[in-house]
């Protein structure tokens, strides 16, 4: 009888066994086919342009031809590609005689028609896809800064201005960043205390006028900040002068280093 027991209890096993591989054989072909038909209802397109491609993906080929991904050699400092071949770790004069506040900047990609199409997607009308295939770009240009943060912390919005556009763009990457790092994010650990004009058409030194003080770590928030190593998440870094603003406060705040991560760099010509 012992040895019939055994038997029933192994069949029953093999059974068991049998019935979850067929189940999770069963839910993958109805996804995949759940893909396939969603494929010819709505054929998947170029986040950018909007044209049809062959599989789904982040872009087209003429897309992706025309983003310039930011590659070494670049300054270890600003992140700013160099037009030459240089020596690992050099420095770009303006890093040398302009040093910023934060430690280093890492972005993903040059300002260009593409990025700025991307940017614009998400910032101005409401593209939330969008966001995924960035923070994803974004990740693998700032590997390093990422492997050594401690916390993310997006550059945030005036209330008006959040209550305007609804959600904060930098957020909302900072949040997919921290899925794909596991690198925790806290939204709230720096908020924008002054409400700022828009920086569109100012010059260096205006922007740096416009967002001096106009940050600030709340009390309750200072132990997410103090000894920590904070990674500034926004979407684009234009001048660096409201990044820079914001690890001056986190500086203060007793933050142990700042480092500074975009999706797109805008580049000065000249």
């Amino acid at each position: 009888m012992e040895d019939t027991g055994r038997e029933a209890t192994g069949r029953n096993a093999i059974v068991r066994h049998w019935l979850e591989t067929a189940g999770r054989s069963t839910r993958h072909m109805a996804r995949a086919g759940g893909r396939a038909v969603l494929d010819l209802v709505l054929p998947p397109t170029c986040i950018s342009c909007r044209a049809i491609v062959a599989t789904s993906g982040p872009l087209c080929g003429p897309c992706w031809s025309r983003l310039r991904l930011i590659e070494r050699p670049f300054c270890e400092r600003l992140g700013t590609p160099f037009p030459f071949e240089a020596s690992e770790g050099r420095l770009s004069v303006e890093a040398i005689t302009d040093p910023p506040a934060f430690d280093r900047a890492r972005a993903a990609t040059l300002f260009g028609p593409v990025s700025q199409d991307l940017v614009h997607g998400l910032k101005y009308a409401d593209r939330m896809d969008l966001a995924v295939p960035m923070a994803r770009m974004m990740a693998r240009a700032g590997r390093e800064l990422l492997a050594e943060a401690d916390v993310l912390i997006p550059v945030p919005l005036h209330p008006l201005r959040l209550w305007r556009r609804r959600f904060n763009q930098s957020a909302l990457l900072a949040r997919h960043l921290s899925r794909l790092s596991g690198v925790e994010t806290r939204t709230e650990a720096l908020v924008r205390r002054r409400a700022t004009p828009s920086q569109i058409s100012l010059t260096r030194a205006e922007r740096r006028a416009n967002v001096a003080g106009a940050f600030a770590v709340p009390d309750r928030q200072a132990g997410a900040v103090a000894g920590r190593r904070v990674l500034l998440v926004d979407d684009v870094f234009t001048t660096g002068a409201t990044v820079d603003a914001c690890a001056r406060t986190l500086r203060r705040t007793g933050a142990s280093g700042i480092d500074v991560l975009t999706f797109a760099r805008v580049v000065e010509a000249g």
